[in-house]
């Protein structure tokens, strides 16, 4: 089977091609452009066929469909952060937006009979009620960030090319995701990172820190992946997919899970600058939908998923 993954070298990207070579029946394809970091894929560099694409060009994103012909389209690759969003609204809603555009439009135009999957985001619902929790795939839509506005955009797309042209596109709604090789900025890598730094003498050992009270649904990467594999093989198409484990944990205490792995004192410093226009104080999944049809759950528990997280930075700062 021959695969395309968008984003390879980011974050999600880069375990979905481990996930996928670790198959073994399956030859991977990766979208990269020119100044994409290849860090997170060193390993598998001589196993992946890479790609230069800019999915912002049309041409380049049909050009490119045609030679791979991949039968899974994973599309993963997105301007992914919430805060660069408030600061980039229109470079974050042109990316996200253009890009699945380009493939879509490719695939309708090549007659490409692929399956492709379209990253969703549980920033997708927003505000979200106390009394809507766990959250059904139903619940209401009310984003509360430019990124989360590009996700919906994205979502609703994947469904209209579905429902207009035929595309068998399957959307997934992913609650927080986490573990080695989450960019710096995003928050439990943030701190993991802050703290590998203090351990090393290379920061004062002060953490800063924005809203902790903000709930989430955490599940380790490399369980995500393999939903996100699923989603594509048993999908119905047309269809949206929470994922998620169905647990929040404040962000408060994913801290202190991630402190328990030190000796160090650490003071934890709240500052302005990490706090957000408005935040989503609570996103917890309800995945039944998802696991009836797949069986999938997440099997990694947050503390080895915080645990590697930490481990990771410690090799890198």
């Amino acid at each position: 089977m021959r695969i395309l993954i968008t984003g390879i070298t980011g974050f999600v990207g880069s375990h979905l091609a481990e996930y996928a070579l670790s198959r073994g029946d399956v030859e991977v394809f990766g979208t990269v452009r020119w100044r994409s970091r290849m860090e997170n894929i060193e390993g598998i560099l001589d196993r992946v066929c890479l790609v230069d694409c800019d999915l912002r060009d049309a041409v380049a994103v049909r050009k490119t469909l045609e030679e791979v012909r991949p039968e899974y389209i994973f599309h993963l690759a997105a301007q992914s952060f919430v805060p660069t969003s408030w600061k980039a609204p229109a470079e974050t809603l042109f990316t996200n937006i253009i890009s699945e555009l380009n493939l879509l439009e490719a695939m309708r135009d090549l007659d490409l009979k692929a399956r492709i999957h379209v990253a969703g985001s549980s920033e997708e619902y927003g505000l979200v009620f106390e009394d809507e929790t766990p959250i059904t795939e139903e619940n209401p839509l009310r984003p509360l960030s430019p990124y989360a506005v590009s996700k919906v955009a994205q979502d609703m797309l994947a469904y209209q090319y579905h429902r207009s042209y035929g595309l068998y596109t399957v959307r997934t709604r992913a609650f927080n995701h986490e573990g080695p090789r989450r960019g710096h900025v995003f928050v439990t890598s943030n701190f993991a990172k802050q703290i590998a730094e203090i351990e090393k003498g290379k920061k004062e050992p002060v953490i800063e820190v924005g809203n902790l009270n903000a709930r989430r649904d955490f599940t380790d990467v490399r369980d995500m992946v393999k939903a996100y594999w699923l989603a594509l093989e048993k999908g119905e198409p047309g269809e949206v997919y929470n994922i998620g484990s169905g647990r929040a944990v404040t962000i408060r205490e994913m801290l202190d899970i991630l402190l328990s792995f030190t000796d160090r004192e650490i003071e934890v410093r709240p500052v302005p600058e990490r706090m957000r226009p408005s935040d989503v104080e609570l996103l917890v999944c309800d995945c039944t939908k998802f696991r009836e049809l797949t069986g999938w759950k997440p099997e990694i528990p947050l503390e080895k998923t915080l645990k590697d997280t930490l481990d990771y930075w410690r090799e890198r700062v």
